[in-house]
Parts: C-alpha cells; sequence; structure tokens
C-alpha cells in the first residue's frame, strides 16, 4: 500500500510540472500576440494619420480652387453689373437732356398761350361791345319798324308762324296727292299686280270654309244627364267653357251662344263625348268639374302644339310662350267662314314671298304676318281693334317693333312705320279676298254697303257717296265751293279712321274723296 502511494505521489508531482510548462507556453504565445497586434494596430494608426492628412490637403486644395471660381464669377457679375449700371447712367442722361429741352419747349408753349388768351380776352371784349352796340341798333331799329308798320314785333311773328303752318299744309296735301297719284299710277298698279301674282301663282292649298257650330243634338240619355239635379252638369260644362248652353224647348238640342272660341269647341267636345263615349258618361257623373278641366287641358295640349306648328311650317324663329298659343287659339276662330289659322299661315306665305321678290327679309315678312290677327283670340276678353290688342301684346313680349307696328297699321289703326306693315297689310287682303276664302249673307253685304255710305254722308260739303268694287272703295263727292284740297285730304283719313273704328269689314276699304269745279257759260 505504501508503494502505490509513493506512485501515486510520484505521478501527481509530474503532472504538476506539466501543466506549468503549458501555462508558460501559452502566456509567452499570449504576449507576442499581443505585441504582434500593437505593431499592427501602430501600423494601422499611422496609415490612417497618412490617408486622413491626404484627404484634408486634397479637400483644402478644392476648397481653394472653388474659392478662387466664385471669387472669379463675382468679380465677372461685378463687372457686368458696372456695365449695366454705366448703360443706364448714360440713358438717364439722355433722358435728363429731353426732359429739359421739353420743359423749355413747354415753357415757350405757356408762353405763347398766355399770348393768345390775352389776345383773346382782347377780342372777346370787342365783340361784347360789337354785340352791345348791334342790340341797341336792332332795338332802335325795332322800334322804328314797329312805329311804321303799326305792329308789334310778337305779332308779325305770329302772322310769320300762321303762314308757314299753312304752307306746310299745303305743302303736305300737295305731297300726299303727288304720293296717291303715283301709287294708282298704272306703272305702280302693273308692278304690284306682277308682284302679288307671283306670289299667289307660288302658293297653292286648299281650304275648306269653316262654320261655327251654334245648335248641338242631343240623345235622350244625354238629356237626362244634364238636366239631372237641376241642371247641375250642364252648368259646370257652361261655366268651364265660358259659353251660355240653352236648351231648347224641344229638348233634343243645345244651343251655343258665346264668342269664346276655345270655350265653344270644349263645350262641343264634352257634349260629343257624353253621347259616344260610356266611360265619359261615368266621369260625368262621378265628378263633372274634374271632367270637364280634363277636356280644357286637352284642347290647350292641342292649341299649344298647333302654335308651334305654324312656326314650325313657316320656318319662323318660335315667339314667346303666350303669341305660340294665341296662334294656336286661331284655330277655333273664324271670320266670314275662314278659319283664322289657315289664314294667318297663309297670309304668311303670301307676305314672305312678295318680300322676297322686293329683296326685303322674307322671315321678318311670314313673323309680322303670322302674327297680325292674334288679337282676334283676345276680342272677347278686351274691347278694341283686333289690330291694337295684338301689337300691344307685341310689345309686351318684347317682340321687334317692326313686327308689333305691322300687326297695329294692318288696319289703319296707327301709321306704318317700314315696308313690312304694307305687305302685311296686301297678304291680309289677298288672303281673305281670294275666291272661295270667305262667305257672307247677301243681307249682310248689302247692309255693310250701306253702313259705309251712310258714315261718308256725316261730313259737312259731302254731295253723295257711292260703294264700290263690293265694298272695298268708298267714293265720296264733296262740294268744291265747301272742301278745299287740304280739307279733302284731311276729310279721307278721318273717314278712313271712323271706318275701321265702326264697321267690321274683310280686308281694306279704300276711301276716295273726289273734288271737282265746273264752269259752265251759255253763248247766244
Amino acid at each position: 500500500m505504501a508503494g502505490i502511494e509513493i506512485v501515486i505521489a510520484s505521478g501527481a508531482v509530474g503532472m504538476s510540472c506539466g501543466v506549468g510548462v503549458a501555462l508558460s507556453m501559452a502566456k509567452k504565445t499570449l504576449r507576442e500576440t499581443i505585441a504582434a497586434a500593437k505593431s499592427e494596430a501602430r501600423s494601422a494608426v499611422k496609415g490612417a494619420r497618412l490617408d486622413a492628412s491626404l484627404v484634408q490637403k486634397s479637400a483644402e486644395s478644392e476648397a481653394r480652387e472653388n474659392a478662387l471660381q466664385a471669387a472669379e464669377s463675382a468679380d465677372e457679375a461685378q463687372e457686368r453689373d458696372r456695365e449695366a449700371l454705366q448703360v443706364d447712367e448714360d440713358a438717364l442722361v439722355v433722358r435728363e437732356d429731353e426732359l429739359e429741352t421739353r420743359r423749355d419747349a413747354l415753357d415757350d408753349r405757356k408762353e405763347e398761350i398766355r399770348d393768345r388768351e390775352a389776345g383773346v380776352k382782347q377780342q372777346r371784349d370787342r365783340a361784347r361791345s360789337y354785340w352791345k352796340n348791334t342790340d341797341d341798333v336792332r332795338g332802335d331799329l325795332v322800334v322804328r319798324l314797329e312805329q311804321l308798320g303799326a305792329t308789334t314785333g310778337d305779332e308779325v311773328v305770329a302772322l310769320m308762324r300762321t303762314r308757314w303752318v299753312e304752307e306746310a299744309h299745303r305743302e303736305a296735301a300737295q305731297h300726299i296727292r303727288n304720293i296717291e297719284q303715283s301709287a294708282g299710277s298704272s306703272e305702280h298698279a302693273r308692278e304690284a299686280n306682277r308682284l302679288m301674282s307671283v306670289a299667289v301663282s307660288r302658293y297653292q292649298n286648299h281650304f275648306l270654309t269653316v262654320r261655327s257650330i251654334s245648335n248641338i243634338p242631343l240623345e235622350r240619355g244625354v238629356r237626362g244627364l244634364l238636366l239631372a239635379d237641376d241642371s247641375r252638369l250642364l252648368d259646370v260644362v257652361a261655366a268651364a267653357a265660358n259659353t251660355k248652353l240653352n236648351m231648347h224647348e224641344s229638348e233634343d238640342s243645345l244651343r251655343l251662344e258665346g264668342l269664346d272660341g276655345v270655350g265653344r269647341e270644349v263645350a262641343r267636345r264634352a257634349l260629343k263625348a257624353l253621347g259616344k263615349k260610356p266611360k265619359a258618361l261615368m266621369a260625368a257623373k262621378e265628378d263633372p268639374a274634374k271632367w270637364v278641366q280634363q277636356i280644357r287641358e286637352r284642347l290647350d295640349g292641342e292649341i299649344e302644339r298647333l302654335g308651334k306648328k305654324a312656326f314650325k311650317v313657316l320656318k319662323v324663329k318660335i315667339a314667346d310662350p303666350e303669341i305660340v298659343t294665341l296662334v294656336g287659339q286661331l284655330n277655333y276662330r273664324t271670320s266670314y267662314t275662314q278659319n283664322q289659322w289657315l289664314h294667318a299661315v297663309e297670309a304668311a306665305f303670301l307676305a314672305g314671298m312678295m318680300a322676297e321678290e322686293l329683296g326685303l327679309d322674307m322671315a321678318l315678312a311670314r313673323r309680322a304676318t303670322l302674327m297680325h290677327d292674334i288679337g282676334k283670340a283676345l276680342t272677347h276678353k278686351i274691347e278694341g281693334s283686333h289690330a291694337v290688342i295684338g301689337a300691344d301684346i307685341a310689345r309686351r313680349v318684347g317682340e321687334d317693333e317692326i313686327v308689333a307696328n305691322a300687326i297695329g297699321s294692318h288696319h289703319a289703326d296707327e301709321p306704318a312705320n317700314s315696308p313690312y306693315a304694307y305687305l302685311v297689310a296686301a297678304a291680309d287682303a289677298m288672303s281673305g279676298a281670294r275666291p272661295g276664302a270667305r262667305r257672307e249673307q247677301t243681307e249682310g253685304f248689302s247692309t255693310r254697303l250701306e253702313d259705309l255710305e251712310r258714315l261718308g254722308g256725316r261730313y259737312k260739303g259731302v254731295d253723295y257717296c257711292a260703294a264700290v268694287h263690293g265694298g272695298r272703295e268708298l267714293r265720296v263727292y264733296v262740294h268744291d265751293s265747301q272742301v278745299s284740297d287740304l280739307a279733302a285730304v284731311e276729310m279721307s283719313s278721318e273717314m278712313a279712321a271712323q271706318i275701321s273704328e265702326e264697321l267690321t269689314f274683310p280686308g281694306q276699304v279704300k276711301v276716295t274723296v273726289i273734288r271737282s269745279s265746273e264752269s259752265v257759260a251759255v253763248a247766244y
């Protein structure tokens, strides 16, 4: 056991010596490594310092170059500014010289103006003196003239004014006579006939005469419905149509009485629907007011479409909605059995063709003629001439004054101010006077002739009157001793205005006042 312990102890000592040697070698290696690392670090630091020195030198060199370039650029800019400043200074010197020159010229001009003002003042003073002397002399002359003439200056002025007015009246009457004589010359008549013939030959259409329906036959069932509940439905239809509905004694028909053409059409459609449409009977029983209102609304739609159609057919720009409605309502207005919507369209075509022949605006002529009778759609509401009513409406809605004047003057209610007014009047007469356009009873025709002659015989100095050319002209023969030439002209104008105001007639009526003198001698 002892021997074993010795061996173990020896081994331990040996191992201890080996570990020490290893540690010594490791320390040596570590020191060498550290020394090498320090040497390498010193070399790296030295290299970095060299690189930093190079970079610093390069940056300093680049900075010096940039500074030199900036200095050169600044010097160049400064030189340019200096040159520009010198140019401005030179221009300023030149401008100052010019201003000085102009100032000198202005001073000279002021001096000249002062001299001229002084001269003008002297002349004005002399003129005042002359005028004063002239006024004094004139006053003395007036006093002497009044003394010599035994009259005053005011009396002389009044006398001269009266003579000038009389002379102007004579010249105007002579001018009117010359115009009337030239207008009635064969040359002008041939040209007018040619123009109207061209228009008529270029327009062709067929219009049937239309008679306003006054009596509507009633079926038995309809009569009972209308008279039920104290004629409630009949009253509703009459109120909505603004038309009197009078039941015949036999109760087999109704008579329509009223001037509202549209209202008469509403009543006619309502009564017709009651006789042919069972649904209409039911609707009329349930709510008669609503049923009649629906009929009126449908008719209003048709009227608006008719108004727009007239403008479209004539290729005229659409007018104000109020005028469009009035044009459409003319379809339910007749004049001597002539449908006025068709008459307006026909006359517009004729006026347009005549305007084209004369070199005038065809569209403007058509527009004025289409609207010339819109007042007829309101004559049941507004009293007065339909021409004046239509002209007032046209002006109120902003139509051209040429159009408004053509409407108002086509029956001579106002003076015509353009050729278009005469074209409208001519086209209206051509459409109304063509064969078959209108019908009138023989009694009415005779009455109109008598009324014309009676109206002409009212005036003082009239010998006798004669309505000729089918009532288109009234010839008035006057005593030459009682009516002068000037009075004859004035009488014809007054008669024409009176006829337009009191009588109703198609087309136009020409008034001719004839004044003649006779000298008779007998030889023995």
